[in-house]
């Protein structure tokens, strides 16, 4: 959401189509709602959400809300489990391309508005960006009490004893909390929520995060927010704090430590490898290293000489 650009635009130019798809009257109902949800962080809030030209599940709610925020001088950024180039993030990113005309790139430090689905940035996020989820189910209690008037009521009372009593399961059968994606976090000391599918070593990004964080689920019909530097606490106990996940071996492909990693199967035989999550900082890892490896080499050239 580029301060410096115009938030909408009727038509965008040279494409025939509402500028980012949706009509002005939506995209101004979206950002009342978005409002409202940054004012009170991870509340949910209700929104009418529209029907989109994707399948609920690719990411209709997340569409939306960048739709709504989008300006003509905006950056766009679109990935899908920190991957650039997978189907969801290539098909939203063409998306906005072709009823928008912006900007997009892969490079997360270039992008001001991200869309992600599972993953956040490996790169640390700046002042002014924004980054949106796309959710597939919002309510973080929806797998121990499925009734939406009690959850309600749960929220409304900060009522959270079952969510603690799930954790303690965990602990109880495993030893450990066992819980590994959609960690639940508390949110400004009030909400908890949930991150949506994000593996839980992503949740300190949350934390203090500079950027503006919007999470938008299409089929839920639910808008919340986390604003800049908000205090994300993940649930835990006193004798069993949280963790994240480790990795025990670097990226195969940058050497990377400390990052989130993915397993990719070589070949029937079972070979497999490591690799970052995230595309872009592992590329910009690979590029840096092969920059340092020529300057190096030149170095001894010119000594030799």
């Amino acid at each position: 959401m580029n301060p410096q650009g115009p938030v909408s635009v009727t038509v965008s130019a040279g494409t025939g189509y509402n500028f980012a798809y949706l009509d002005e009257g939506t995209k101004r109902m979206i950002r009342r709602a978005i409002l409202k949800a940054i004012a009170i962080p991870g509340y949910q809030v209700p929104f009418a959400a529209r029907e989109m030209p994707m399948p609920y599940g690719w990411g209709t709610g997340g569409v939306q809300v960048t739709a709504a925020i989008l300006g003509a001088a905006d950056v766009l950024k679109v990935i899908d489990q920190g991957a650039d180039d997978t189907t969801n993030a290539v098909s939203i990113r063409r998306f906005f391309t072709a009823t928008a005309g912006i900007a997009t790139t892969t490079r997360t430090a270039e992008a001001t508005v991200i869309q992600t689905r599972h993953r956040i940035p490996e790169a640390p996020l700046a002042e002014g960006q924004v980054l949106v989820y796309q959710v597939p189910i919002p309510e973080p209690l929806r797998f121990l009490e499925p009734r939406e008037t009690e959850t309600r009521q749960l929220h409304a009372l900060a009522e959270y004893g079952l969510m603690h009593v799930k954790l303690y399961e965990d602990i109880a059968r495993h030893g450990h909390i066992a819980t590994t994606y959609a960690y639940p976090v508390e949110v400004a000391g009030r909400y908890v929520m949930d991150p949506s599918p994000t593996p839980k070593f992503d949740n300190p990004k949350m934390d203090d995060c500079p950027a503006l964080q919007l999470f938008g689920a299409g089929r839920e019909k639910r808008i919340y927010a986390i604003p800049p530097y908000t205090r994300v606490r993940s649930l835990d106990f006193e004798d069993h704090p949280f963790r994240v996940q480790s990795f025990d071996r670097p990226c195969a492909l940058c050497g990377a430590e400390g990052v989130y990693l993915d397993e990719v199967v070589l070949d029937d035989a079972g070979g497999r490898m490591f690799v970052c999550s995230d595309t872009d900082h592992c590329e910009t890892r690979r590029v840096e290293t092969r920059r340092d490896e020529t300057c190096r080499a030149d170095g001894h050239t010119g000594e030799a000489a």
